[in-house]
C-alpha cells in the first residue's frame, strides 16, 4: 500500500552535533505506529518535520494530495482564542462536523467556556487534543498525548483513537497506550530511524537483540584492530609499497571505530536506604478530610507495613495528594488518627517539580551549593560523578533548572531524592517525562526497595510492575484497597477508574459499606461445589479462547476493514467491546474461585 505520507533521509543538526542523520517515516491509510527513542534523541522534532512546521537540513517528504494531517504538539499555543470550545472549533477545516467538536469537548470534561490563559495543563492537553481528533484526518501525528492526563481520560482516548481510521504516528511514554495502540515500531537511535512490523509490546525484545549484535560487531572490530596493529608493529614487510594497502585498511578500521556513535548510556538509579523502620510504618484508624462540602477522604483505616508498596490510584481531583500528605503527617485528618512508625526516614518526590527553583545551576540542587560534593547514602561524591549516573553531561554542572527539558527536570528530581538516605520513597507521579529506559530502571529499584513505597500514578503498566496493592478512589472521598497491580484490580472491581456509570447506585453503597469479617469456622467447613471445580477447571480454557477472538478482532479492526466494509467493522467493534467485558468477568470470576480454594485449603 502506497504511503500517505513519507520523509525520508531526513538530516538535521544542532551546534555542530548530528541530531538527525538518514531518518525515515513512513506511514499508509489506517496504520498506527508508534516513534520511539531515547529524551533528546530527536523523536519531537523529527515529528514536527513531518508535520511541515520546521525545516530539516536536508530531507525528501512527499505528502499525497488532498490528505489531511493534524498534529499535536506536547506544548499548544492558546494565543489569540477568547475559550477553549474558539481553539478547538478554529482546527476545523470546511466541511468538518461542528458538532463533534463540542461533542468532543464534552466528552473529555471541559464546558468550552475555559479561559485558556488560565487552563490547567490537563485542561489544556484535553483542549488540544479536542482540536486534532475533531476533524478526523487522515494522519494525526501525536506528541505524547497522555501527558497530564489522568486515567480515566487516558482509557478513554485510548478507545477513541482504536475507533478511528485515521493513520497515526504516536510518541509517549506510556508503555501500556503504546502496546494497546501500535501495530508498527520506528526507533530513532543515534540520529537514524530502524522500523519492526510488530507493536510496541514486541519492540523491546528486538530493540535488546539489535543492540547485542552491535555490541558483538564492535567486539569483533577491536580484536581485527589488534591483529592489524600487531602486524604492523612486527610484519618484516611493513613498509614495502605492496603493504600499504593493508596499512590503509588498518586507517579505515581506526576510523569506522572512531566515529561509531555508541548507544547512549544508561542512568544508574539506587535508592540509598537507611536503616529498617519498624514492622508498622504507617496506621490509620478511621481519617477523614473534607474541603467546605467536598468529601475528599470519607472514614478510613489502613495498616501499612514495612516492605509494601501501595499504588494510589484515582482521576485528576480525586485527592491522591491530600490522601499522601494525610498517611504521612504532613496534614492533619478532619476526624481521626494516623500513628506513624518507629525509625523512619522518608523522601519525597513531588510531581509538579515545584521545589525545583528554575534559576539554581544543576549543580547547586545536588549538592545545596557552594561544594562540589553530594552526599549519597552518606558518603560524599563528587557532583560530576554523581551527575553522570543521570546521564548529565559535566558542562551541563553549571546549566540552570529552568532551563532543562521535562525529562531532564525528572531525572534531576529522581538524582536529589535518591541520595538521601530512605526507608520510606513517597512518589507523586514520578514516571513524567521519563523515557522507556529510565522507566526501566526505576521499576527495577521501586520492585527491589527493601523500605516501603507510596506511589501515585497514571502509568497503568508501571502500577502492574511495582505495586503490592492499589489503593483507588471510588469518588466522593470513598477509598478502596484490591490486592495486586492494576490489571488485578481491574480484574477484581470489573471497571476502570473513574468508571462509575455502569454500577447501579445501590451496588456502589454496598462496595463503599464496612465488609463484615468473614468467619473463619464457617469457611473451614465449606467445601467447593460441583460447579464451582468444573468452572475452576474450564474458566482457564475459556480466557485463552477469549483473548485469542479478542486478538483476532484488534488485527482485523487494524488493517483496512473500515474501507472495505463498513457494517463488518462496526459489527467487529461492537464484538470486541462484549468479548473484552467478557474476559473481564471470566477472570473475576476464576480469581473470586481461586481465592475462596486458598481460603478453604488453610
Amino acid at each position: 500500500m502506497a504511503p500517505l505520507l513519507h520523509l525520508r533521509d531526513v538530516a538535521l543538526t544542532f551546534g555542530g552535533q548530528p541530531l538527525l542523520e538518514s531518518a525515515e517515516i513512513a506511514v499508509s491509510a489506517g496504520e498506527k505506529v508508534c516513534l520511539v527513542g531515547r529524551n533528546g534523541s530527536g523523536k519531537s522534532t523529527l515529528l514536527k518535520i513531518a508535520a511541515g512546521l520546521i525545516e530539516p537540513d536536508s530531507a525528501e517528504r512527499f505528502l499525497q494530495p488532498g490528505v489531511t494531517v493534524r498534529y499535536l504538539p506536547q506544548e499548544p499555543d492558546f494565543t489569540g482564542f477568547a475559550t477553549s470550545l474558539a481553539y478547538v472549533e478554529a482546527g476545523l477545516g470546511p466541511g468538518d462536523d461542528l458538532y463533534r467538536a463540542r461533542y468532543l469537548v464534552e466528552e473529555l470534561g471541559l464546558t468550552g467556556e475555559e479561559d485558556p490563559r488560565a487552563m490547567s495543563g490537563g485542561e489544556s492537553r484535553r483542549a488540544a487534543l479536542a482540536r486534532v481528533l475533531a476533524p478526523e484526518p487522515d494522519i494525526l501525528l501525536l506528541d505524547e498525548p497522555t501527558n497530564h492526563l489522568d486515567l480515566p481520560v487516558i482509557e478513554w482516548l485510548e478507545a477513541e483513537l482504536k475507533s478511528l481510521r485515521s493513520a497515526m504516528v504516536l510518541i509517549s511514554h506510556d508503555r501500556r497506550f503504546l502496546s494497546n495502540l501500535s501495530r508498527a515500531t520506528i526507533w530513532l537511535d543515534r540520529g537514524q530511524t530502524r522500523r519492526v512490523e510488530r507493536g510496541f509490546g514486541e519492540f523491546e525484545a528486538w530493540r535488546d537483540e539489535v543492540l547485542a549484535q552491535e555490541e558483538l560487531d564492535r567486539h569483533k572490530l577491536d580484536r581485527k584492530i589488534a591483529r592489524e596493529e600487531d602486524w604492523l608493529r612486527y610484519g618484516v614487510s611493513a613498509r614495502r609499497t605492496r603493504n600499504q594497502r593493508r596499512l590503509g585498511e588498518l586507517h579505515a578500521l581506526r576510523d569506522q571505530r572512531r566515529t561509531a556513535r555508541k548507544a547512549v548510556g544508561t542512568v544508574k538509579l539506587e535508592a540509598s536506604e537507611a536503616q529498617s523502620s519498624g514492622k508498622l510504618v504507617i496506621e490509620a484508624l478511621g481519617i477523614t478530610k473534607s474541603y467546605g462540602d467536598r468529601p475528599i477522604v470519607k472514614p478510613l483505616s489502613l495498616r501499612i507495613a514495612r516492605g509494601d508498596r501501595i499504588g494510589i490510584v484515582g482521576p485528576n481531583g480525586a485527592g491522591k495528594t491530600t490522601l499522601i500528605n494525610l498517611l504521612t503527617g504532613a496534614l492533619k485528618p478532619d476526624a481521626g488518627t494516623v500513628k506513624l512508625g518507629t525509625a523512619l526516614e522518608m523522601v519525597t518526590l513531588d510531581q509538579s517539580r515545584e521545589s525545583l527553583d528554575p534559576a539554581t545551576p544543576l549543580g547547586d540542587v545536588l549538592t545545596g551549593g557552594g561544594s562540589d560534593q553530594v552526599m549519597v547514602g552518606g558518603e560524599p561524591r563528587h557532583v560530576v560523578s554523581y551527575m553522570k549516573d543521570f546521564l548529565f553531561q559535566p558542562l551541563q554542572r553549571g546549566t540552570a533548572v529552568g532551563a532543562l527539558s521535562g525529562g531532564e527536570r525528572g531525572r534531576l528530581m529522581l538524582a536529589r531524592a535518591l541520595a538521601k538516605p530512605s526507608n520510606l520513597l513517597v512518589l507523586d507521579e514520578p514516571t513524567n517525562d521519563l523515557d522507556i529506559e529510565t522507566l526501566d530502571l526505576l521499576q527495577e529499584l521501586v520492585a527491589d526497595y527493601a523500605g516501603t513505597v507510596l506511589l501515585v500514578s497514571h502509568d497503568r503498566d508501571f502500577l502492574d510492575r511495582t505495586v503490592s496493592s492499589v489503593l483507588i478512589s471510588d469518588g466522593d472521598g470513598v477509598w478502596t484497597e484490591f490486592a495486586g497491580g492494576y490489571s488485578d484490580m481491574l480484574a477484581q472491581r470489573g471497571r476502570g477508574v473513574g468508571d462509575r456509570s455502569r454500577v447501579a447506585p445501590e451496588k456502589q453503597a454496598a462496595e463503599a459499606a464496612p465488609k463484615p469479617a468473614a468467619a473463619p469456622a464457617a469457611a473451614s467447613k465449606r467445601k467447593l461445589s460441583f460447579n464451582e471445580k468444573h468452572a475452576l477447571e474450564t474458566l482457564p480454557k475459556k480466557l485463552d479462547a477469549l483473548q485469542a477472538e479478542a486478538g483476532k478482532l484488534n488485527a482485523a479492526l487494524a488493517g483496512d476493514l473500515y474501507t472495505r466494509d463498513p457494517k463488518l467493522f462496526a459489527k467487529a467493534t461492537a464484538r470486541l467491546d462484549e468479548v473484552t467485558r467478557e474476559i473481564a468477568e471470566a477472570e473475576e470470576r476464576w480469581l473470586e474461585l481461586e481465592m475462596l480454594r486458598e481460603e478453604i485449603g488453610a
